[in-house]
C-alpha cells in the first residue's frame, strides 16, 4: 500500500498543499487512534502508538497512494501536559478544522466500554455547526464479547442520536473488524479516492 508520513504542522503555513481529499482523525488521547490509523492502511508504525496520553502533540499529514492525505490530530481530554499547551493545541486544532478547504470528514474515535464524554459531544457538535460530517468509530470492540459489543454500541449510538448523521462503526485493532466499513465511509465522502486500502 504506497502511503507515508509527509509532515509535521503546528501553524497553517505548514501544511502541505490543498490539492487533494483529507480525512482527519480526532478523540481522546488514548483512546487508540494511532492503531486505528495503522490498521486502515495496513502498517504497524506508520501512526506513533504509546502508553503514554498525549504523545501526539502536532497536526501530522500522510500521504495515501497520489489522491488523499490522512490527518492525524492531537488527542484531547487526558493529556497530561499544562492547561496552556492544551489551549494551544485546541486553537492549532480549531484553525486546522475551520481553514482546511479539502477537509472532508473527522473520524471521531471513542472507546466502545466509556459512553461519550462532554469533550467527546461539544467536539461532534463543533464540527457539525461547520459542516463538517463526523464518522463515529468505536475502538477496542475486541475487550468485549461480542455481545456486549452489540449491546454498547446501541447504547452510544442513543446517546448520540441527533447529533450524529450515522450509527457508529464498531472496530478493532485486532481483529481488524470495522476497516472495511470505515474505508467505505470515508469513500463515500471523498472524490476520487484511491481503492487500494484494502
Amino acid at each position: 500500500m504506497d502511503v507515508e508520513f509527509i509532515t509535521s504542522a503546528f501553524k497553517e503555513s505548514q501544511y502541505p498543499e490543498s490539492d487533494r481529499p483529507e480525512i482527519a482523525f480526532a478523540g481522546k488521547s488514548n483512546v487508540g487512534k494511532s492503531s486505528l490509523i495503522n490498521t486502515l492502511v495496513n502498517r504497524k508504525k506508520l501512526a506513533r502508538t504509546s502508553s503514554t496520553p498525549g504523545r501526539t502533540q502536532s497536526i501530522n499529514f500522510f500521504r495515501f497512494g497520489k489522491t488523499l492525505y490522512l490527518v492525524d490530530l492531537p488527542g484531547y481530554g487526558f493529556a497530561r501536559v499544562p492547561a496552556r499547551v492544551k489551549e494551544s493545541w485546541r486553537e492549532m486544532v480549531e484553525t486546522y478544522l475551520i481553514r482546511r478547504p479539502t477537509l472532508k470528514a473527522v473520524v471521531v474515535i471513542l472507546d466502545i466500554r466509556r459512553d461519550p464524554a462532554s469533550g467527546d459531544i461539544d467536539l461532534i457538535h463543533w464540527l457539525q455547526s461547520y459542516n463538517i460530517h463526523p464518522i463515529i468509530v468505536l475502538t477496542k470492540a475486541d475487550k468485549l464479547s461480542r455481545q456486549q459489543a452489540k449491546k454498547r454500541a446501541g447504547l452510544i449510538a442513543g446517546q448520540l442520536a441527533g447529533i450524529s448523521p450515522d450509527a457508529p462503526v464498531v472496530f478493532s485493532a485486532k481483529t481488524r473488524q470495522g476497516k472495511d466499513e470505515i474505508w467505505e465511509r470515508m469513500r463515500e465522502l471523498t472524490d476520487p479516492l484511491e481503492r487500494d486500502s484494502r
